[in-house]
């Protein structure tokens, strides 16, 4: 059973629709939404450019400078940014006793595929420049992110670059095209997304190459990827992206494993709640084990 915290942020979003008329305001609208959330006051924030993109560094106390997180946001790859996810980075930072890192890969429309996955292998580049060993590196996002998070791996593999140790992905947005069935009309309540608005961030990013198997991850050789968890809820339109990942990752020989919160809306570990807290304990659980 969902919590209070939980339906209260469904009851807000359904009574209070985003209707942005530039994307510059949706840019800013979502920054503004997540921004809300105050940022704990023990959280340190180093403001870093990797080249042409802004990053944050975010710890707390409990983080161990040998341990990195390498975070890709959310958005579609048309919105978001390191600065709306400060507040999140510092809770996942402080459940997995590690640094994260938050980077702010270029969007579409300006920057289309495949700007996003080039970013973010550069980002994972600097990561291990920067001294931190692969094998003490996890790289997780949500929703787009999540998808990026993937893509990122099989390209970092195809490159020949050492792997990181692990991979998160929070809602993972894998199919660009929508062809599952949560997808389908009426399949499910999401309050959040919706095909059609999917299908618009696809076209932005993508144009017509949405199979490209580093745009939509549900069409890649998953082969020799290192363990990784992924987390759905199943008021989702995204719900059979996760599903279909995991199960490919795992006829791949991927040690994957499908975490599924009942009566959940998409990316809640984002959002301050008691699912949140629970999720986030999992997941420092994972990066323990992953990460020696």
């Amino acid at each position: 059973m969902p919590s209070q915290e939980h339906e209260a942020l469904v009851e807000a979003i359904l009574s209070a629709p985003v209707v942005a008329e530039t994307l510059e305001d949706s840019r800013a609208g979502y920054d503004a939404m997540l921004s809300a959330n105050p940022i704990a006051d023990d959280v340190t924030i180093e403001e870093i450019t990797i080249d042409h993109i802004n990053a944050d560094w975010v710890s707390t106390p409990e983080s161990d400078a040998n341990r990195a997180i390498l975070y890709l946001h959310g958005g579609g790859y048309v919105i978001g940014s390191n600065v709306g996810y400060r507040e999140f980075a510092g809770r996942l930072a402080r459940a997995t006793r590690s640094r994260v890192l938050v980077v702010n890969y270029r969007l579409a429309p300006e920057n289309p595929f495949p700007a996003a996955v080039d970013d973010a292998c550069m980002a994972y580049r600097y990561v291990l420049n920067q001294g931190t060993s692969a094998d003490r590196v996890m790289i997780a996002g949500d929703s787009a992110g999540g998808g990026l998070t993937i893509a990122t791996l099989v390209a970092l593999r195809d490159s020949g670059d050492t792997l990181p140790a692990c991979a998160t992905c929070l809602s993972p947005w894998v199919d660009l095209e929508g062809t599952g069935d949560s997808a389908q009309p009426d399949a499910v309540d999401d309050p959040m997304v919706t095909k059609e608005g999917l299908n618009e961030m696809a076209a932005n990013y993508a144009g017509e190459d949405l199979r490209n198997p580093l745009a939509a991850p549900l069409y890649a050789d998953l082969s020799n990827l290192p363990p990784m968890q992924v987390y759905v809820g199943t008021r989702e339109v995204l719900l059979d992206d996760a599903t279909r990942i995991v199960d490919n990752a795992q006829a791949a020989g991927v040690d994957a494993t499908l975490h599924v919160g009942d009566g959940l809306i998409h990316v809640w570990p984002v959002f301050p709640m008691p699912e949140a807290a629970e999720t986030l304990a999992q997941i420092g659980e994972f990066a323990t084990a992953q990460i020696p």
